[in-house]
């Protein structure tokens, strides 16, 4: 063994992993794989150190390491020895997996359902138009954002309130939702969660039992679908008409509702008063819990926005959702829920043992920028930006696929329905836009009844217009 076991390893002096990471690396490959029986006595450090030309040292750390983990055993005065015990099952590394044996492992019908719910596939790398959802990260005020984090950071070892969900936060926000969006609500009833996707899986959790009914919209975000599904809901698509979620009687009432109606997704519909007062009612009479997600509901281009479901009656069954992803940008991954006063201590609870915990430090500095007034002057500032971006997202399409797209515009938001005038498959559409440097979502993918419908989602806020005119007249040249 002193003399094969240099042989067995080769170590790079290109600049990239240590020496020592290296050798600790293959040597416990070398155990693990069974090529290093247990009970075989390694070299000395000093025989291995000269047959490798490295230091003693970089041989004595790697060994030191090996040992601390399990794989080696040391004794004063003897060799380092493979140590007895470990199950190598015949050769096989014990602590890799087995892909054949991971395919064989029983899935939930949800988890078997993944690859389905997975459209259009997951974009890496750089954005690229028109990708939705996406805000322009080169608008946000870096430099203030970081003044924000900073402070919050060094205050972090004088902090005495260790609440997960923090009261500077909880005020700040509830002073914004007051006044621009109608919420009637305590600071309590705000519980801070890491995007509004967490928050909605929180309250199905919370609310739903395996076999409740509940209503999504159709077309409608997917992200509802798979928490209500996940939670055990059998969940109904309930149709749209020119006001948002048609309401009436059906087979079975719902026990949850989930509705966007500040800027329905993806159509961009504003839900009128009559249709809210009628969907308020209806849960009353159906006992029926309605999540409000307050889609892109900062941007509007056309009028003030309309008053949340959540300001509009006392009501005890009404969760708001929103997030700061979009208003902000991506990397500011908090969102938050409106719960009824009476429910706060069993969400805060259910927010603990699940887990949905947001960084104090990143609460704190949020808290200043929105207190600040930073944060409202970022809306107003962008949404003069991203309505330009709209109006030009409208002409470009127009002049370059109005014949085969016809484009609803919206109120509000950062993105907008093309929907295809003439027989097309926006699923193909979308798969041979991305090939050509376009994201888009096809509108089928967001229908949960059936319907011949077919459209692209684009996304306009995160374009500057260079951006849309070339995109565009990628789209309208496939699209033909």
């Amino acid at each position: 063994m002193d003399e094969l076991l240099p042989g067995m390893l080769h170590l790079s002096r290109d600049g990239g992993e240590t020496l020592t990471r290296q050798l600790t690396d293959q040597l416990r490959g070398l155990i693990t794989g069974g090529r290093l029986e247990p009970g075989q006595r390694l070299p000395s450090s000093r025989h291995l150190a000269q047959s490798l030309d490295v230091s003693r040292n970089t041989v004595s750390f790697a060994i030191e390491q090996l040992a601390a983990e399990g794989y080696l055993s040391l004794s004063a005065g003897r060799r380092p020895a493979v140590a007895k015990g470990l199950s190598l099952d015949g050769g096989k590394p014990p602590l890799q997996g087995n892909r054949a044996a991971a395919g064989r492992l029983k899935l939930s019908s949800w988890a078997r359902g993944l690859p389905q719910m997975n459209w259009p596939p997951v974009h890496a790398g750089r954005p690229r138009p028109f990708q939705p959802g996406l805000a322009d990260e080169r608008e946000f005020p870096h430099d203030l954002w970081s003044r924000c984090l900073r402070r919050a950071a060094r205050n972090a070892l004088s902090r005495r309130d260790r609440s997960i969900n923090h009261p500077s936060l909880q005020q700040a926000l509830l002073q914004h939702l007051a006044v621009h969006r109608g919420i009637k609500a305590t600071p309590a009833q705000i519980l801070i969660v890491p995007t509004a996707q967490a928050g909605l899986t929180l309250v199905a959790s919370a609310l739903l039992e395996r076999g409740d009914h509940a209503w999504i919209e159709s077309p409608g975000y997917g992200g509802a679908h798979v928490a209500l599904r996940t939670a055990g809901a059998i969940v109904s698509a309930i149709p749209l008409d020119a006001q948002g979620m048609t309401v009436g009687s059906r087979k079975h009432a719902p026990g949850l509702i989930f509705v966007t109606p500040s800027h329905q997704y993806p159509t961009g519909r504003l839900m009128p008063i009559g249709r809210r007062l009628e969907l308020l009612r209806y849960a009353d009479a159906a006992g029926a819990c309605i999540i409000e997600d307050d889609y892109d509901g900062e941007f509007h281009y056309e009028a003030r926005p309309v008053a949340a479901l959540q300001g509009l009656a006392p009501s005890p069954r009404i969760f708001y959702l929103g997030t700061f992803s979009k208003s902000t940008y991506a990397d500011i991954r908090i969102g938050y829920v409106v719960v009824p006063e009476a429910l706060v201590e069993t969400f805060e609870l259910a927010q603990r043992q699940i887990g949905m915990l947001t960084q104090v430090a990143m609460q704190e500095a949020l808290a200043e920028f929105i207190s600040s007034g930073a944060y409202l002057s970022h809306i107003r500032r962008m949404t003069r930006l991203y309505k330009g971006r709209r109006d030009r997202m409208l002409r470009a399409l127009a002049a370059e696929a109005g014949d085969r797209l016809s484009v609803e515009a919206p109120a509000g938001g950062m993105q907008l329905l093309a929907r295809c005038s003439g027989p097309a498959n926006d699923r193909q559409l979308s798969a041979r836009l991305l090939e050509a440097g376009v994201v888009s979502r096809p509108l089928s993918s967001m229908l949960y009844h059936r319907t011949g419908e077919h459209g692209l989602f684009l996304g306009f806020a995160a374009w500057n217009e260079k951006e849309i005119d070339q995109a565009a007249h990628i789209l309208g040249r496939i699209v033909r």
